[in-house]
């Protein structure tokens, strides 16, 4: 026998043998459901971000919030400005972090200029600074909106929202000419 025969029995249970032999690892289900909102273009005052393009017609068709479904107007959405990195990255003009699905970011209402919530914090709320990192406005504490937090994943989960709960959407009109289109095709006396 020799001196080294126990030397792989441990005392403890490794990383890769918790999550596959003793049931630490989690199922995949709560991951696929779970779509994050992108984190550019223009946001309501609640922090709920939108694509222009994809908005404005919401509105124009139904008049109300895509994700809560209340009643809503076009002219309190918040144009917001994002500074982008050298590589065309979106990062924080303040500390010069670029931003990820990870990183906490706030947006201050009265210009639209987005920060990581670490900058506000820093510069702002506890020199008690209120006012714009970048433009020196003044503001309040309601003016700072959350439009990211890695902390609080469901007020920005998209299978959460009103319309995707209620199977609501805008049909582009290029989407509408295509089934007119596969009709033509067809023989004439398949037509109904």
């Amino acid at each position: 026998m020799g001196k080294r025969q126990h030397q792989k029995d441990k005392m403890y249970i490794t990383c890769a043998e918790y999550t596959h032999f003793y049931g630490g690892r989690k199922p995949d289900v709560s991951q696929t459901s779970f779509h994050r909102l992108p984190f550019d273009h223009f946001c309501t005052p609640e922090g709920v971000v939108f694509d222009l393009l994809n908005i404005v017609p919401w509105l124009k068709k139904y008049g109300m919030n895509p994700s809560t479904g209340e009643k809503f107007d076009g002219k309190f959405l918040i144009k917001l400005n994002f500074a982008k990195n050298s590589e065309g990255q979106y990062h924080c003009p303040v500390l010069y972090f670029v931003f990820t699905d990870n990183t906490h970011i706030v947006a201050i209402r009265t210009t639209g200029n987005v920060y990581t919530y670490e900058a506000v914090e820093q510069v702002n709320i506890k020199a008690k600074n209120l006012r714009d990192l970048l433009t020196d406005e003044p503001l309040s504490r309601q003016d700072i909106i959350t439009l990211q937090d890695p902390t609080n994943l469901d007020k920005f989960n998209v299978s959460n929202f009103f319309h995707v709960k209620n199977n609501m959407r805008i049909i582009d009109p290029d989407e509408e000419k295509l089934p007119l289109m596969h009709m033509s095709y067809l023989p004439m006396g398949s037509r109904n």
